[in-house]
């Protein structure tokens, strides 16, 4: 039996009523409602949910799939144990680091207990910020970031605006989502620098494996000294185990350890522990996976710059913004990709500082990329049930050009160098990963001493 034949088993459900809601339908809900057959073979394929397509491994999965009654049967270590070992994993101090039940999880207990009267973050960007503060009658002070600047975010311009608006707590995502604009890690400092006297600055990391355009671009190791700052990271979105919800901040230990109390001692599941302690012998696994997608990001980008009329917007994240051509309404567009060819895509009019015009897409592999490349002339152009065959052949895209220096000269043999270092010598419980790798910021939380 399938994953389609078992979610229809909870019966069925009105695909045209799975988009009501403010978040998008879970992928659950739309195999309940899909065909028992879909059309012409095509299962269905989903660049709403940014995941990424390389991690687990098969490897990982049979590890899991092999303990799977282990993990559902017997309740799972404490928080405080599982903490521990991702904190030798990253080379974080433990006082400094709270898991929570999903990033969310962590940014609903920021809310009630480090936010005061008002919140200021820039739109559009993930709606939890926003849908949050205002759920407990906070003041959310919106800056909207400029469509004609590719929605990047102008530090000065922000800075000044939690000024004039005399906001308590600030909040930026980077790279932001829905666009995957990114801010420079020297730039984010300057932002922290001048931003001292506020409550408190979250910076919201959950994409930030996933940046290339420098070799340390997180600032957690900037959080765990400074007075109010908190960095928030995602480990569902960076392993692609999001139905695993697990995330954590952080921050100095006084701020970290006003959080950890407020949550209950269980608040992980097995799943989340089995994975945490499988991180160190799949590193080299995790860490090709991120070169794959950052080489999937830019094949991506350049085949629908292709498409006529649709305007791509530079990211850095797992996920690429698209304007549609004038007077496309996404709504309609997402619908007739769902129901005509089995895409799933995620349509932004209901995002704060949005219009249904734009459409957030996962960056999936080549084979995927050309079914959208061929639902999108048809639906767009009015092409009839054009096929996968007739779609141009994709061209090679340029390689892209490094965005700081220096560089290790190849990345795969750099990979390959590590490995070789670990394999020589064993692993410690307090030996961070990240050490002589300076790519993966999952892995760089603090950079190396030089």
């Amino acid at each position: 039996m399938n994953v389609r034949q078992e979610a229809q088993l909870a019966g069925p459900t009105d695909r045209s009523r799975a988009h009501t809601a403010a978040h998008s339908p879970s992928y659950f809900s739309l195999m309940r409602a899909a065909p028992e057959q879909p059309e012409q073979g095509e299962e269905l394929v989903d660049f709403c949910i940014p995941c990424n397509p390389y991690f687990p491994t098969p490897e990982v999965f049979g590890v899991l799939e092999r303990n799977l009654g282990t993990i559902l049967k017997f309740y799972p270590s404490d928080a405080d144990t599982i903490t521990a070992e991702l904190c030798g994993v990253l080379g974080l101090n433990p006082q400094t680091v709270v898991m929570g039940n999903g990033s969310t999880e962590l940014i609903t207990w920021i809310d009630h207990l480090l936010v005061r009267e008002s919140l200021a973050v820039p739109i559009p960007t993930f709606g939890r910020w926003t849908d949050q503060p205002m759920e407990t009658g906070k003041r959310v002070d919106m800056y909207p970031l400029p469509e004609n600047q590719g929605f990047a975010l102008d530090v000065d311009a922000f800075v000044n605006f939690v000024r004039h608006r005399g906001s308590r707590v600030a909040v930026i995502c980077n790279p932001n989502n829905p666009d995957g604009g990114y801010l420079r890690r020297h730039e984010v400092i300057a932002l922290l620098d001048r931003l001292v006297d506020l409550d408190l600055v979250v910076v919201d990391e959950s994409f930030i494996d996933f940046v290339d355009a420098e070799p340390y671009p997180s600032v957690a190791n900037e959080a765990a000294i400074r007075p109010n700052v908190v960095v928030l990271k995602s480990l569902g979105k960076n392993f692609g185990l999001h139905g695993i919800r697990f995330g954590y901040m952080v921050a100095n230990p006084a701020l970290a350890g006003r959080v950890r109390r407020a949550l209950p001692r269980w608040n992980l599941n097995s799943f989340a522990e089995t994975v945490v302690f499988m991180i160190r012998q799949h590193m080299s696994e995790y860490l090709d996976s991120l070169r794959l997608l950052a080489l999937d990001r830019e094949s991506m980008r350049y085949q629908l710059t292709r498409v006529p009329g649709l305007t791509v917007f530079p990211s850095q994240g797992n996920f690429l913004l698209v304007r549609l051509p004038g007077g496309r309404d996404g709504a309609a567009l997402r619908d007739q990709l769902l129901d005509e060819h089995n895409l799933f895509v995620r349509e932004c009019g209901d995002k704060l500082g949005m219009t249904s015009q734009f459409m957030r897409l996962a960056v999936r592999p080549e084979r995927d990329v050309r079914r959208l490349i061929s639902g999108l002339y048809a639906v767009l152009y009015e092409s009839g049930s054009r096929s996968l065959s007739s779609v141009p052949p994709p061209l090679p895209a340029p390689t892209p050009t490094p965005l700081y220096d220096p560089l290790p000269a190849s990345l795969s043999t750099h990979l390959q160098t590590q490995t070789h270092l670990q394999t020589q010598t064993p692993l410690q419980t307090q030996t961070p990963l990240y050490e002589g790798d300076r790519r993966f910021d999952m892995l760089s939380a603090v950079p190396p001493s030089v």
